[in-house]
Parts: C-alpha cells; sequence; structure tokens
C-alpha cells in the first residue's frame, strides 16, 4: 500500500477517515447540515471514540456518494499510541472493503509531525498481508486498498515518515515474513539469503559463519543441537558502522532455530506446526537490523544470529549428553527441547570475543514458562544492569513492543548447577524462565552490560491487533530501534 501525503484532499474517489478525540470530531463538525444525520449513524453503531474503534456512514460529498470512516483516538491516549491506532483502524477497516483509495484528515487535531508520521506507520505495519501461499482467495477475501493519503498534518510530517519511520516498517515486514514462511522455506542457508536479498543496497554488512568454521571454533553446544539435522547451521553477521569510527558495537544477538522439534525430548504433536516462528528472535534482529539501515542510524550496532533446526534423528544429540560450549565450559543436556540457550551460549561467547561490545542484548522464543507468566502482552526482560534495563523499559514504552523486568538471583542460578558438568541445561519446573536466563548469564563476559528478552508469547498472535493480523507481530524490531535511537545516536 502507497502512503501519500498532501496538503488538501484530492478529487475523485475514495474512503474518507476523520478521527474523533471522545466526543471531538473537528471533522465530523465540519460536514454542517449532515453532521446530524452522521451523528446519529455513529450512536446506533454505539461509537463513543474509543481509540481504534471505527464506525462507517455514508456522505454526500459535493454529489459524490462517499463512504465515510469514523475512527476514535481516544480521550486520554498517549498521541503516539493513538496516532498508530488510527492508521492501524482504518485500514484494518478498509483493505478488503472494496476501496482502492482513503484519505485520512487530520485537520484539527493539532498533530505534530512525528505523530502525523505515525499514523502512517500504523497503516503500512497493520497492511502487511502474506498472501504468497493463497491461490484460492475469494473476491471479498482480497485487498483492494493501494493509497492512503495523509492530509492537515505539518509540512514536516512527510519528511519525518520517510527518514525515521518507514524505514522501521520494513524491517518489521521483515521480521513478519521470516516468522511466517514454513521450516520447509527458511532455514539456515534461506534466511540468510532472504535477509541478504532485502538489504541489498542498504550499506548493511552481511556475513557468516558456516559448520566448519564453528567446528574449529569449538561450538559444541550450538552444533549439538542441529546435529540430527540434514540441513547445515549458520551464524549470520549483520554490521551497520553508522556510527563514531573505532567506538564499541551495540550487539543484539538471536535466536534462530528455524524448527524446533523438541530433538529427542520430542513436543506434542498438537501444535507442533507453530515452531516454524522458534526463530523469532533472530528474525526480529535482522528486521531491526535492516530498519536501522534503512534510515541511516547514527550509531555502530551489529546483530548476529544463531540458525539451527532441532530434530530428532539418528545422529540427534540425547538427553545425558554432555558437550563442551565455545566458553570451555561443560554443559549436561538434560532436555533436549531446551535448545535455544545452547545456541545463543555460543553465539554470545563467539560475539563478545569477535566485537568487544560494551552493550549485549540477546532476543529469544526461549520458554513456555514466560507465555505462563505475562502471557501475550508483555516479553520477559532479565538484565545484569539496572540502568539498561531502565532504558529498555522506557524503549519498550515508546515503541509499543512492551516489556517487563523480571528477577535474576543467585538463588535460581544454583538451581542450574550439574553434579557431572559446569552446568545442566534445565532447573526445576519452577521459575523455568528465571533458570533459563541464569543459564545464559553464565555466558556474559565481565564487564559487558547485558539483557535478555525472552519474546515466546509475543512473537506470534491467534487474533489481530492494531498494527498485525492474526499471526506474525513483528514484536522486537521497535524496541531495538527505539533503544538505538535514544541511547547510542548522538
Amino acid at each position: 500500500m502507497q502512503i501519500n501525503f498532501a496538503a488538501e484532499r484530492p478529487s475523485g474517489a475514495f474512503a474518507l477517515v476523520l478521527p474523533s478525540r471522545g466526543g471531538d470530531r473537528p471533522g465530523v463538525a465540519a460536514l454542517g447540515s449532515q453532521r446530524a444525520g452522521i451523528d446519529a449513524a455513529l450512536k446506533s453503531q454505539r461509537f463513543e471514540g474509543e481509540n481504534g474503534a471505527a464506525a462507517e456512514a455514508w456522505l454526500d460529498d459535493g454529489g459524490t456518494h462517499r463512504r465515510l470512516l469514523v475512527v476514535g483516538l481516544g480521550s486520554d491516549a498517549r498521541v503516539a499510541e493513538g496516532a498508530e491506532k488510527l492508521g492501524g483502524a482504518a485500514v484494518a477497516r478498509l483493505q478488503t472493503s472494496g476501496e482502492k483509495a482513503a484519505v485520512l484528515d487530520l485537520t484539527g487535531l493539532g498533530f505534530d509531525a512525528d505523530a502525523a508520521a505515525r499514523v502512517a506507520l500504523g497503516a503500512t505495519l497493520r497492511s502487511w498481508r502474506y498472501d504468497l501461499y493463497r491461490t484460492r482467495l475469494k473476491d471479498k477475501q482480497k485487498p483492494t486498498l493501494d493509497t492512503l493519503t495523509i492530509v492537515g498534518a505539518p509540512a514536516e510530517a512527510e519528511q519525518r515518515w520517510t527518514s525515521r519511520w518507514k524505514g522501521v516498517a520494513e524491517g518489521v515486514a521483515l521480521t513478519k515474513e521470516l516468522v511466517t514462511e514454513p521450516a520447509n522455506i527458511i532455514y539456515a542457508e534461506t534466511f540468510v539469503e532472504r535477509v541478504r536479498k532485502a538489504a541489498a543496497g542498504t550499506g548493511l554488512e552481511i556475513s557468516t559463519l558456516g559448520q566448519a568454521e564453528m567446528e574449529a571454533l569449538g561450538m559444541g553446544a550450538l552444533l549439538g543441537v542441529n546435529q540430527g539435522s540434514i540441513r547445515e547451521p549458520r551464524i549470520l553477521v549483520m554490521k551497520w558502522n553508522g556510527g563514531t569510527q573505532g567506538e564499541a558495537p551495540v550487539l543484539f544477538i538471536g535466536k534462530g532455530v528455524t524448527f524446533d522439534t523438541g530433538g529427542i525430548s520430542i513436543k506434542p504433536a498438537a501444535g507442533m506446526e507453530s515452531m516454524k516462528w522458534d526463530m523469532g528472535g533472530a528474525g526480529a534482529v535482522a528486521g531491526a537490523m535492516l530498519g536501522l539501515a534503512k534510515r541511516k542510524a547514527k550509531a555502530n550496532v551489529i546483530g548476529v544470529c544463531g540458525l539451527v533446526e532441532n530434530m530428532p534423528s539418528g545422529s540427534a544429540q540425547r538427553p545425558g549428553d554432555v558437550v563442551t560450549s565455545m566458553s570451555g565450559q561443560t554443559i549436561e543436556v538434560i532436555n533436549t527441547d531446551a535448545e535455544g540457550r545452547l545456541v545463543l551460549g555460543d553465539a554470545m561467547t563467539w560475539a563478545q570475543r569477535e566485537f568487544k561490545p560494551k552493550t549485549m542484548i540477546d532476543l529469544a522464543t526461549l520458554t513456555g514458562a514466560m507465555v505462563i507468566s505475562l502471557g501475550h502482552e508483555f516479553g520477559g526482560m532479565f538484565s545484569n544492569d539496572d540502568g539498561l534495563a531502565a532504558e529498555l523499559e522506557a524503549a519498550s514504552r515508546t515503541s509499543g513492543d512492551h516489556l517487563w523486568r523480571m528477577p535474576l538471583t543467585d538463588a535460581f542460578d544454583r538451581l542450574i548447577d550439574s553434579p557431572i558438568a559446569d552446568m545442566k541445561n534445565v532447573g526445576p519446573r519452577e521459575g523455568g524462565s528465571i533458570t533459563a536466563a541464569a543459564f545464559l548469564k553464565r555466558f556474559v563476559d565481565e564487564g559487558v552490560r547485558w539483557a535478555h528478552l525472552d519474546i515466546a508469547g509475543t512473537v506470534w498472535s491467534d487474533k489481530p491487533g492494531s498494527t498485525y493480523e492474526k499471526g506474525a507481530t513483528g514484536f522486537g524490531v521497535r524496541v531495538l530501534d527505539q533503544f538505538v535511537a535514544d541511547t547510542a545516536e548522538r
């Protein structure tokens, strides 16, 4: 869908979208003699202007019979959040409506340039669909909305959209695409190819490590996870050098298990198809790096993704096996379905030695326990640094990728001690997401600020949201982007 900004409404056929901030409806008020009829139509639909709510009516616009969509901004919503929901709600309602064009009029609302640009952001995010494999869509299911024109915005809004938010939207789209694709299409090698294609011409530097290189480095933990698969693993490295030359980079690490059967500790059959999105952390890192490159972020950032497939076979890792990680620490593998932490441990060790970061953030669909704790509304955050945790909390509030800090103490660390190795890869049933974070903490170098984001409950949704359709949400891209904007850019 194309986004345009204009000084006034264009001519021709389009659906008109007017915002409503509670009972304050400047666009409706300007309709003159038609206002009473429109107000009656809204009342009959029990529309009260709630944030993201929408109601329809029909309008005589100079002899043109035009669809009118009134969308709520709420009365006390944050401007940015309300702006994004405004754009998203308009697109959600009109995308398959038969309308080819829509005009969203912000006149009289007092939006600044950033808020107006975030209307475009919300609309773009919500318009994303992936119909590649749907060959028999009914006409009423096919998207028709080609353009959204925003009028009544400050003159700087278009520049703000193109310089700040459009690239972020493209990064989120990449993440949604990677997470949505099935595991026979996206595996380690093709994940890398898809990212290379998306990043072409952006200045994002991409390199990889193959299996032989990882074997030489001693990545026994990561390689142990992949040994049951016929697919070779990869370490994907994405470098963005937009900051001061020589300045230590911010480091993002993504768990990229492109399909997770659980290995020998096999998962139940029901719902296993959803494990195609167990690479959601890697998907988020790839999308964030693309977004940073697209908007030319003034910071040095490196994204590293550990890409494997966890399969049961005659060569698969067994419960009880002991592996040696690149760090030299030994791990008793109690449960082969606790594989993501093994991948991350080696990826973190290599990336810290290679790039010497001061700050490292990993993202992973790591534990079902996190879904039990926080449901699908928040990602869990663990950190060894209060300042970093506060920065991520602030970025999560601004971005809408909500995080909630979880505890991380020595009492949980002791629960992963092994009687025959340095550690085991699972603790007891209680506090499962916390012991997983404690495991990862053992791979953090001295002096490195580190945070672990467990996003198991947020990368996929069984119902649509304000900025996504049912399915992949793109969670993680925006909080990483906002963190860089807040803390690393000059």
